[in-house]
């Protein structure tokens, strides 16, 4: 499995709250969610955000609350990737139980910029910046992540089996 894309760039302690703003949580419809993704943080984001696209933060990404939310708002927009320094738990384990690929390296997270185009191959866990032409070492995806991953989530995998 790969993905590749532009880069949105965030630093440290990126929380829920910014991710999906808990003014729009009236709703579960991952397209509605998608249409406020990170609308506190960066306003243009959804206007600009396209299939494939990649979010890279820094330090603590998805802190806050334990909400579903953030990850779907984030996958529903079209965003193939999170690349983060660290991620907080809670918000790790929701985006691979809704099939949202996410990868920690903290050389890949400080370097990358935002604009940089990006491909990630979840196999080796490897991550190219094209732009730069730099590369780096990420942790690669246990064969039963990229099975939930390529099941679009959890409950699909479960389904499937």
């Amino acid at each position: 499995m790969k993905a590749s894309g532009r880069v949105f760039k965030y630093g440290d302690n990126v929380d829920t709250d910014v991710i999906i703003p808990a003014r729009y949580l009236n709703s579960s419809d991952p397209a509605e969610l998608a249409q406020h993704c990170m609308e506190d943080i960066d306003r243009e984001f959804v206007q600009k955000v396209q299939k494939g696209d990649i979010i890279v933060g820094e330090k603590n990404f998805g802190c806050g609350s334990s909400r579903e939310h953030a990850p779907i708002a984030i996958k529903a927009s079209g965003v193939s990737c999170v690349i983060a320094e660290t991620f907080a738990r809670i918000f790790y384990r929701n985006a691979i139980n809704i099939g949202l690929p996410i990868i920690e390296c903290p050389q890949a997270a400080r370097s990358i910029e935002a604009g940089d185009e990006v491909e990630i191959d979840f196999d080796s866990g490897m991550i190219y910046d094209r732009t730069k032409g730099t590369e780096f070492k990420g942790q690669a995806f246990p064969e039963f992540m990229q099975k939930i991953i390529k099941a679009e989530g959890l409950i699909n995998y479960i389904n499937q089996s």
